[in-house]
């Protein structure tokens, strides 16, 4: 059975650095696509960065350039680098897989597709 469990918010002041955790278990990183989603209050979940068990990579266009999704299959974790943040990634973070083996940045606007969420992480930019 797969759980993800997530780690890593907190507050920090925009231009601030963070780096989200996710502790994967029950997946061998083999045939599926890692991402992380966030979610506002009131709003949609949207994704924000995936990795397939290749390492390609794809970002939403408003992070990328500062965010850094990477994952370490020897310790079954995947992160998040987020630097530059900016009061507008305030939001509730969430570790996710899908069982695809491909990411597409389509998948950020359906949070559906999903098989498997973390608990979330609060992140929370000050400026």
């Amino acid at each position: 059975q797969v759980e993800l469990v997530d780690s890593g918010g907190g507050s920090v002041l925009a231009g601030g650095s963070l780096r989200l955790s996710c502790e994967v278990s029950g997946y061998n990183f083999d045939y599926g696509c890692m991402y992380w989603f966030r979610q506002v209050e009131g709003k949609e979940r949207e994704g924000v960065a995936g990795i397939d068990n290749d390492g390609d990579v794809v970002y939403a266009y408003d992070v990328e350039g500062r965010f850094t999704i990477s994952q370490d299959v020897v310790k079954n974790r995947v992160y998040l680098q987020m630097n530059n943040l900016k009061p507008e990634d305030t939001a509730m973070y969430y570790c996710a897989l899908r069982l695809h083996y491909l990411c597409y940045r389509t998948t950020f606007a359906h949070p559906e597709v999903i098989n498997k969420w973390g608990q979330g992480t609060q992140v929370s930019v000050s400026s």
